[in-house]
């Protein structure tokens, strides 16, 4: 087992500003202290170099050039996926430079970032071409020395021949190796001899983001470019009429552009923008259903009570579980709207020119937005052409392109290149949000406290499929029955961190609790009891791997010393999902007589860990959110708008407010599973189990501060 541990408050403030990347502690890079060296600019590198494959290119100096091409949005992935081409190159890291790829679908085939799916996909791709590359570049070496290539070791960029004492660095190979041709299949490396992937690699875009180069599309300017603005319609409305003689005589606006159900107010610069969008006077309409949160509320009621379901697993005869059983457990979970609310809000650049169309900014879906910009206009996706930025934040928000569209749009209509940017009461209230979800849970437990019968039936907001049938406990129960039922609601939702998995766990664990309370027997036992059950004598379909769920369970119980303090109140939670799992553990202490949360342990199985501080990373990051939208968030509605706007309202979870977090993870021998997302589903359910060990009171609902139950709980999370 691999353990980073013991995160405090302050050690999350020193790493929050690379929570991708590097840890710099005691270095100031803004000294003058260091020597001056004479480093050729990456541009140079890149005039000189030659293109071994999609991945990389290599220089006659020996500078190494990799291509990163999924956009980069704080999961890691600019840093991680380029460690792993230079391992099977055996390049010498420091003379490694980092590009993010622009969209090419002819070169890369999974071009996107989400659902936690860039490593799994890439992982054997990217080994290939790093070891591609060295196949030529030692073929090149074997022929300029005239030695068999099975006697040449490569190391750190050095190629070298033993037995005549030879060596050179790869840039003195890379005239040769273009005369050779790269085989189909190469051998790659034993794991147990890796040197890059494993190690701590601070991130590739640290320094430029303490120093402030432009790397986000906020960042992204061009001489000649205008802004624009943009007002939308409240969900389910329509425009009916605008008036923008207000918004026309703000100085600097160059024009009001009206599109689809959106007007776009035109400037040269931004500040004019502000006071002019608040100077539009628009009318709306009813188009469809105009809804308010207190419609949301009847609406789950009888749906979850009486709604047409769609039965997505039935295991066993459920009805005879239930009415032999000697006891039954029901519960209902509910969780609200949540928007993404990235740092950087969204922000794209268009330039439509003829029958081409030039895009640059953040989405984690490139070519969703060129083939955006090809339906908008009419001319084929290749005349499309789209430059990736960093993107300050995503959370599912970007695998949209209604930003893109505004910027194609205007565009268009002004003839002129276009950055459209949303402010913060954009991103809020004109976004696609997480789905609203009801939970109604049953348990069918017999005398001996084994639970014989197991119901969930979930109802979502435009959520498709509310829950997810084949995860556990599915094929530890006997007799089981799973139904979703789908709601149309005029407000549009989306992806958002771990879709479905981060609610539906935090219900699930929570009600696992529930039952086991009932049957009497300890969290974790009851779950191990489970489990094993499944490992056994599983009853149909497993969609997750029993032992993997096993290993995280027995080592976040020993990790967190689970039940041996008698002052010490403990939740437990554990889950699977993008192809990982996490266990977490939360403890709470009563100090004065306030319930104190002072630290969450989290255990997780994502296969080989390719960058320990970035994996250390998105494990805390996943728990802090987790941690903060369970506690605090909640997206609520008045006849189609949002009531919460900005952050005064809309509350967030603070750094103040983050508790000691102690990461573990397990090698279990497996390639990379996602990371981006698995250590958020669990972290609600944890704390709501320890704040129930502590004060008897169960939270299904969240938030949990907006709940009658939490009302009297004086829940200290604030540490010193």
């Amino acid at each position: 087992m691999r353990s980073l541990t013991k995160t405090t408050r302050r050690d999350f403030l020193k790493i929050a500003g690379t929570s991708a990347g590097g840890l710099f502690i005691g270095f100031n890079m803004f000294g003058c202290d260091s020597p001056k060296v004479e480093v050729l600019s990456t541009e140079e590198v890149l005039a000189q170099a030659k293109n071994f494959n999609s991945y990389l290119s290599i220089s006659p100096t020996g500078d190494v050039v990799i291509y990163s091409p999924n956009p980069e949005l704080g999961q890691n992935i600019k840093t991680s996926f380029p460690m792993v081409v230079a391992e099977e190159l055996d390049a010498d890291w420091e003379k490694v430079r980092v590009l993010q790829a622009h969209l090419d679908t002819e070169k890369y085939d999974r071009q996107l970032t989400g659902g936690s799916g860039a490593m799994p996909h890439s992982w054997e791709r990217l080994r290939k071409a790093g070891a591609t590359a060295k196949f030529v570049l030692v073929a090149a070496a074997a022929k300029v020395w005239n030695v068999p290539a099975e006697e040449i070791t490569v190391d750190q960029g050095i190629i070298s021949h033993k037995g005549s004492g030879k060596s050179g660095h790869f840039g003195e190979f890379v005239a040769e190796a273009a005369s050779i041709s790269a085989p189909e299949d190469v051998k790659l490396k034993e794991k147990k001899d890796f040197k890059i992937i494993g190690t701590a690699v601070k991130n590739v875009d640290a320094k430029d983001m303490y120093t402030g180069k432009p790397l986000f599309g906020l960042d992204f300017q061009r001489e000649g470019m205008l802004h624009a603005m943009v007002q939308r319609a409240p969900f389910g409305m329509k425009i009916k009429s605008v008036d923008e003689n207000a918004a026309r005589g703000v100085s600097g606006v160059k024009d009001v552009v009206v599109f689809g159900n959106s007007v776009a107010v035109v400037s040269d610069k931004t500040w004019p923008l502000l006071k002019a969008k608040k100077l539009l006077k628009i009318s709306y309409e009813p188009d469809g259903k105009v809804e308010s949160s207190s419609d949301h509320d009847e609406i789950f009621r009888e749906l979850i009570a009486n709604g047409k379901a769609e039965e997505r697993r039935r295991d066993g005869n459920v009805d005879q579980a239930f009415s032999q059983a000697a006891q039954v457990v029901t519960a209902e979970y509910q969780c609200p709207f949540l928007a993404h609310s990235p740092m950087e809000p969204e922000n794209f650049f268009a330039h439509v020119k003829g029958d081409k169309c030039e895009l640059i900014g953040p989405t984690q879906t490139p070519d969703r937005a060129r083939q955006t910009a090809a339906g908008i206009l009419g001319i084929p996706a290749e005349n499309v052409s789209v430059e990736i930025t960093r993107l300050g934040g995503g959370f599912g928000r970007r695998l949209r392109a209604d930003f893109v569209e505004e910027a194609v749009h205007i565009s268009k209509a002004m003839n002129a290149p276009v950055k459209v940017i949303w402010d913060r009461e954009d991103e809020l209230t004109g976004g696609a949000y997480r789905p609203a979800v009801r939970y109604r849970f049953e348990a069918a437990l017999d005398q001996s406290g084994t639970m014989i019968g197991y119901k969930l039936r979930g109802v979502g907001m435009n959520a498709g499929n509310s829950t997810r049938e084949h995860n556990f406990p599915s094929g530890a129960v006997d007799n089981l029955l799973i139904e979703s039922v789908n709601y149309e609601s005029s407000i549009t939702t989306n992806a958002w961190r771990a879709p479905i998995t981060n609610f539906l766990a935090y219900a699930e664990q929570s009600f696992l609790d529930e039952v086991a309370l009932a049957a009497g027997k300890d969290p974790v036992d009851f779950r191990l009891e489970l489990l094993n059950r499944a490992k056994s004598n599983p009853v149909g379909e497993l969609g997750y791997d029993v032992d993997r769920m096993i290993g995280v369970v027995k080592a976040a119980a020993e990790k967190s010393n689970w039940g041996k303090s008698p002052t010490v109140k403990q939740g437990f939670s554990v889950y699977y999902s993008h192809r990982s799992y996490v266990a977490q553990v939360a403890d709470i202490e009563m100090e004065n007589g306030t319930p104190t949360l002072k630290k969450i342990t989290a255990v997780t199985d994502c296969g080989m860990v390719i960058n320990p501080t970035g994996a250390n990373h998105q494990v805390r990051g996943g728990i802090v959110d987790g941690m903060g939208h369970a506690m605090f968030t909640n997206l609520t509605f008045d006849n189609g708008v949002p009531k919460q706007k900005n952050f005064d309202s809309y509350r967030l979870i603070r750094m103040k407010e983050v508790p000691e977090i102690e990461t573990h993870f397990l090698d279990t021998g497996f390639d990379p599973t996602g990371l981006g997302e698995p250590a958020l589903p669990p972290t609600g359910g944890a704390i709501a189990n320890a704040i129930f060990a502590a004060t008897g009171r169960r939270l299904r609902s969240q938030p949990f501060i907006e709940q009658n139950e939490f009302s009297d709980i004086k829940l200290d999370i604030r540490r010193a």
